[in-house]
Parts: structure tokens; sequence; C-alpha cells
């Protein structure tokens, strides 16, 4: 008897997913993730729960959390196929928001989810999560990858993850020391990081095969995707050498800082800012790059918009006591990163939270 089509075995690799090639995935990460792997580690890839022990260095830790995906720049990721830094982008948005509580980020856990699973391109963006792990010093633990026919178009994934730091609880920075006087220091962006995305994409398209060849000295699409910075390492470095009590009577040291993603430099500085200042920052203390030069005249927008959609430039705000803004700015720079005094701390009156002028 013939056996009809209705009753005919189904797989679910019929059903559009490969077992096999998840597989396939995890192998080709267990090495990547094994080069991330610090102090406090107790189970990573593999378990249905990653453990992981505080380290007992700490005597009042606090555990701080971020998480955030890649947004459309993923659009330009698969129109252009790169996919091996778009990870670093995905890490980089959670562990410079936890370090801008103090902390040193400690862990992190990966989403991929597509249609159909590639292994290259996976193994491409995950190998990048790994790398941006290992620039930051947190373990790549755990992850999850999902294979939903027909959730997403073919060759297109998308990517969330979270990080867990931890911070001295005396250490906290919570800006509420922030005082009239204290220095806005700068740190340069790598590029637009991973914000802004949705106008990147219309200024492509907007200038068609007008783009230009070349932008700061990397060709357009690499300038383009170039991975959001990773600012941990030197951050901390720089707390330690410069560090601020939480004592109300205390001064010095870096009090506050600001990582500067959706909302540009005008809607996050405020979130470190206590009631009654604004940050006065100085209009061309930091160059404007050829790519947000590029940007603003493509888009046909003014300063404001610029500063209020892109870092324009400055990926991390320091906020520091005025006496100790020259060294601090000298500890940065010697770590390897480029540093613009932009502005000042003043008491608020009439003016926005952030004044550029």
């Amino acid at each position: 008897m013939t056996q009809s089509s209705s009753s005919t075995p189904l797989s679910y690799k019929d059903a559009g997913v490969d077992i096999d090639a998840g597989d396939a995935l995890v192998e080709r990460i267990k090495p990547l993730a094994k080069k991330t792997m610090r102090e406090g580690v107790l189970a990573g890839i593999g378990g249905f729960g990653a453990l992981f022990e505080v380290p007992k260095r700490y005597k009042e830790p606090v555990l701080v959390s971020g998480t955030d995906g890649v947004g459309t720049k993923l659009k330009l990721a698969f129109e252009w196929n790169m996919h091996d830094t778009v990870g670093i982008d995905l890490v980089a948005m959670s562990v410079n928001d936890v370090l801008v509580q103090g902390a040193e980020p400690l862990f992190f856990l990966d989403y991929f989810a597509c249609g159909k699973l590639d292994v290259d391109t996976a193994a491409a963006v995950v190998g990048g999560i790994a790398r941006g792990c290992e620039l930051s010093g947190c373990a790549l633990i755990g992850g999850e990858t999902a294979e939903m026919p027909g959730m997403y178009p073919s060759g297109e994934y998308d990517l969330a993850g979270f990080a867990v730091g931890a911070v001295e609880k005396s250490k906290i920075l919570t800006g509420a020391s922030v005082a009239p006087g204290d220095v806005v220091l700068g740190l340069a962006s790598s590029g637009v990081h991973s914000n802004g995305f949705s106008l990147v994409r219309k200024c492509i398209e907007r200038a068609g095969e007008n783009a230009p060849a070349m932008l700061d000295g990397k060709p357009f699409k690499e300038a383009l995707m170039e991975p959001t910075r990773l600012y941990v390492k030197n951050v901390l470095a720089a707390l330690a050498a410069h560090p601020h009590s939480n004592d109300a009577a205390s001064t010095g040291g870096i009090k506050a800082l600001a990582h500067i993603t959706g909302g540009g430099l005008l809607e996050n500085i405020p979130r470190v800012l206590p009631e009654g200042t604004a940050a006065h920052l100085v209009k061309g203390s930091w160059p404007q790059t050829e790519l947000f030069a590029w940007l603003q005249k493509t888009a046909g927008i003014d300063d404001i918009e610029m500063n209020r959609t892109f870092n324009n430039g400055i990926g991390m705000v320091v906020v520091v006591d005025a006496a100790e803004a020259g060294a601090c700015a000298s500890t940065l720079r010697a770590s390897g990163e480029t540093v613009y005094t932009i502005g000042v701390i003043a008491a608020k009156g009439e003016t926005a939270s952030v004044v550029v002028s």
C-alpha cells in the first residue's frame, strides 16, 4: 500500500531546521570562546546555564548589567557581506554601558537568530563577538543560536546580547558629585559606532554612485562598518589612577562617564548630570572627521541634529575634577585614547542640559 504524502515522515531538517549545522557551529565557536576565558568562569559554552563566580578580590561587589543589539547597521552587513565586525559592535554597546557605572565587565552572552543557518556567516559573527570580549577582558560564556524558518529573509539574521560586570559598592559612578567647574573630556569614536544607521542608510541611498571612494583614509564601506570602539581597559585604568570617592565631601578624580549612543551628545550627557547642572561644550574643540562631514552634508542637517543623532566623533565622555583634568587626559592618551577637552560643567540656569557654542 502506497503511503500518502500527508503521512510521509517529516524531519526537523525538512521543516527548515538543521541540527547538524547547529552542532557544527558550536564546534567552531568553542575555541573562540576559550580565548576569552578569565578568572571566575566555572562553566561556559555547552551547558544549560553558564556559571560564573564573582572574583574574591571584590569586598562589596555590586553587579551591573547591560543589554543591546546592533540595529540597522546589520542591513549593511547583509548587503555588503561584511559579517566579521558586527559582533564587536554587539559586545561594545553593552560593555561600554556597564563601564559607565565604573564596573569591570565580567561575562557576556549572545543571541543569534536567523531563518536558515549559514555556519560560515554565523562563525564570522561569533568570531567578532569573541574578539570584542577578548579586547574588553570579559568572558564569552554562553549564548543561543536560533534557526527559525520563515521568521527572517534569506541571508539575514538578528543579534542581541548582554553583559554583566561588577564594581565595588564604594566606587560606583553615579555622577551625583559632578559640579560646576568640572572639566568634560571627550574620547574619540572610531566612527559611527552602532547608532544612527537608519539615517546613514538613507544617506548612502541619496548619494548613490556619487558616494566617495574613501573616507578618513579607509574605503567607503570599511569606514561606515568600522566597529564600535571598546573603551573598557583604558578607562578602567584611568579610573584606578584617578579615583573619586562617593563621600559627599570628596573632590578630585573621575566623577562621571557617559557612553555616547543613540541620542548623541545632547541626550546622553544629561543622564549622568545632577539636577541644576549643564555641560557647556565648545564647538570646534574636537575635529569633525570626513565621515561625519559627509553624513552632515548628504543629509543636509544642522549641528544640533548631528549632535543628537550621531556621536559626531566623541564616543565616551569623561567628567573629571578640574585639578586632575590634565593628568587624566595624559593617562588616557598614554593608553592609546585620542582625548579632547571639549567643555566644562556649569550651573544650568535657563539653558538646556547640554549647550554647544
